[in-house]
């Protein structure tokens, strides 16, 4: 056998293996193909996520029910706890986590998020009647509320340090801290401001809004992906679909129904 012989069949073998080589996965391809998008969510999480004797409603339902349907799948909803939420989509046991995630500089460096979805600048919220708290500096040296995990968490923390020192205790859901607040074990609850109003709007008997409310740099809510090449094109489509959805006034309706009125978003995680 000559070398230009064995050269020939060396590169002839490449050239095989490369023409066998599996075609690169493509989530939205995949999704399709299934006819089904599986998303986790924390479904105590009023206005945006809620049991309704069973039933499974919110806005963030109302949102993704209208992007399921943009990409033309049908949604799979599965109630996670949000601590569980994140590192089970790394792993690939969901196609995305639509519970509201704040957008943060660390989280865009691991997730791929999608247009947001709210307002998540951090609020707080106290008993009805209680006029020892005003504003938000008023609860230094007192014991605030907050879910477990959180961006309103860490923030939380920090406005603390920055007022000389605020008690922070965590809760697996917001229905407890709620609870506790109620029931005077707490002062406050920290949480973002839809959360917060909707909480008020519906029990206006036990609590009332901070005024101001909103403390720190405004926030926003998304979704989440993984940041992968095989997810891109489903970011895509999610993204079309919101923009979709903002021009013909949809996503105004759904605020409006959960929130009571309307906030202008950015069209992208990346201006927020």
């Amino acid at each position: 056998m000559t070398l230009k012989t064995t050269l020939k069949g060396a590169l002839f073998g490449i050239a095989a293996l490369g023409l066998a080589a599996p075609a690169m996965a493509d989530q939205l391809a995949d999704i399709k193909a299934e006819g089904k998008i599986v998303t986790a969510t924390d479904m105590h999480y009023a206005p945006f996520d809620m049991l309704n004797n069973g039933t499974y409603e919110g806005m963030t339902k109302d949102l993704f029910d209208e992007v399921a349907r943009e990409i033309g799948v049908e949604p799979v909803y599965q109630d996670i706890p949000w601590t569980a939420e994140l590192p089970g989509l790394e792993v690939g046991k969901f196609d995305i986590v639509i519970a509201p995630v704040t957008i943060t500089p660390e989280r865009l460096e691991r997730y791929t998020f999608t247009p947001p979805i709210a307002d998540a600048t951090v609020s707080l919220v106290k008993a009805k009647g209680n006029d020892d708290l005003q504003k938000p500096e008023d609860i230094a040296g007192k014991t605030v509320g907050v879910q477990q995990g959180t961006a309103q968490f860490r923030q939380l923390q920090a406005y603390g340090e920055e007022l000389g020192g605020v008690t922070v205790k965590e809760y697996g859901t917001t229905d407890e801290a709620y609870a506790d607040l109620g029931a005077g074990r707490l002062d406050a609850v920290a949480g973002s401001l839809p959360n917060l109003t909707y909480l008020v709007k519906s029990r206006p008997e036990n609590f009332a809004l901070f005024e101001p409310a909103q403390f720190g740099e405004p926030t926003y809510f998304a979704w989440v992906l993984r940041k992968e090449e095989a997810s891109e094109s489903l970011a895509k489509a999610i993204e079309d679909a919101i923009a979709k959805m903002t021009e013909d006034g949809r996503i105004k309706a759904i605020q409006e129904k959960w929130l009571g009125s309307y906030t202008e978003l950015p069209l992208s995680a990346s201006a927020n």
